[in-house]
């Protein structure tokens, strides 16, 4: 599914999932929405959730390889043409010009996910070893 599709409190609650809360992760996952409990916790370094992701929902896959910046993630969402899914990445590592393309839309719930996004991967310690898409 496009992430932008997801209803309003449906991305609220994954949110809350990349600041820690595993009781909203868990409760994504028992209803209906197991691919952003894994989103969620493959942006947190999950290889078992990246994995999953890969397999069921590589879209997924590939924004959580995006916002990382990898070469190869990036231009399989340029190769299929998912525009929102390179602008969020670039939201997430706090590029203006993709910041300010959601504000135009009025895609503000984009902008504190890419916050919140970002916050956590500048303050985690991160091995260059992690996954590749």
């Amino acid at each position: 599914m496009n992430i932008i599709k997801y209803p309003p409190k449906i991305l609220l609650a994954f949110g809350e999932t990349i600041s820690g809360n595993d009781e909203i992760m868990m409760w994504l996952f028992k209803n209906g929405y197991p691919e952003l409990a894994a989103f969620s916790r493959s942006i947190r370094g999950s290889q078992e959730a990246f994995a999953f992701l890969l397999k069921h929902h590589p879209r997924l896959a590939a924004l959580d390889g995006a916002i990382d910046e990898d070469i190869k993630a990036l231009a399989w969402l340029k190769k299929y043409d998912f525009q929102f899914e390179l602008i969020f990445a670039g939201a997430c590592q706090g590029k203006p010009e993709a910041r300010d393309w959601l504000m135009k839309k009025k895609l503000e719930i984009f902008i504190r996910l890419a916050d919140k996004i970002r916050y956590y991967r500048e303050n985690q310690y991160h091995d260059y070893h992690k996954k590749q898409f």
